[in-house]
């Protein structure tokens, strides 16, 4: 609000476009051209759309023919799957010795391959101690094997440099992050679904048991009569 006037984010639409010329465009993107703002709305009436002015401070402002209330759905749709999307990953870091025996590897390698499934990028770094600097090429070859063994859940995306003392890759997930409420939700649901399907085996296999143990009845005798 300035001076007591409220201005609005949103673009004047129909009557409320009050110059006396709009450079048009059409519904399909196409370019209309510059005309009279009344013959502008009489298109959009006609057509069922709607006239948006969509660059105001042209010369002459720009208008749209659109159907306003589908256009606003879509924006809507499209902002709430921007902000599903936002980046919120964060970096996190992985230090790792040149000469680290396998078990070692196989637990970090581990926490690499959780921070990549939450959505994290993963800073992975080889400390060298002494001679190792000099001879840094085993230090690419280790953070390669790592890149090579995650790659369903991550790509490469700043490849082994040296840095100083140290080797550095920079790991990203691939896909979008994991909502982590969802996705123990999803969890919660399957392992419900998986104790309910058990407990109904065991109950139809309990059900089968006592049925097969119980004595058949005798059969009937038919009376003959002479």
């Amino acid at each position: 609000m300035g001076n007591g006037v409220i201005i609005s984010a949103e673009p004047r639409i129909n009557d409320e476009i009050r110059v006396s010329q709009v450079r048009l465009i059409g519904p399909q993107g196409e370019q209309v051209g510059v005309i009279a703002t009344s013959v502008a709305l009489n298109l959009a009436r006609e057509a069922n759309l709607d006239l948006v002015e969509v660059a105001p401070n042209a010369k002459p402002p720009v208008a749209k023919l659109i159907d306003y209330g589908k256009y606003k759905y879509n924006e809507k749709i499209k902002a709430r799957e921007a902000r599903r999307n936002q980046s919120t990953a964060e970096i996190k870091e992985i230090r790792f010795r040149l000469k680290i025996d396998d078990h070692d590897f196989e637990v970090k390698k581990g926490h690499v391959e959780r921070f990549l499934s939450g959505g994290d990028k993963v800073k992975v770094t080889i400390m060298l101690r002494g001679r190792e600097q000099s001879r840094p090429i085993g230090g690419v070859e280790l953070l390669n094997r790592l890149a090579d063994e995650v790659t369903e859940l991550g790509t490469v995306e700043s490849k082994p440099r040296q840095d100083g003392r140290n080797i550095i890759m920079v790991l990203a997930p691939k896909g979008k992050k994991v909502h982590t409420q969802s996705e123990q939700r999803r969890r919660g649901a399957t392992a419900r679904a998986e104790r309910q399907a058990r407990q109904a085996a065991r109950l139809a296999a309990k059900q089968g048991k006592v049925a097969e143990q119980a004595p058949a009845s005798a059969p009937e005798v038919e009376s003959e009569q002479e």
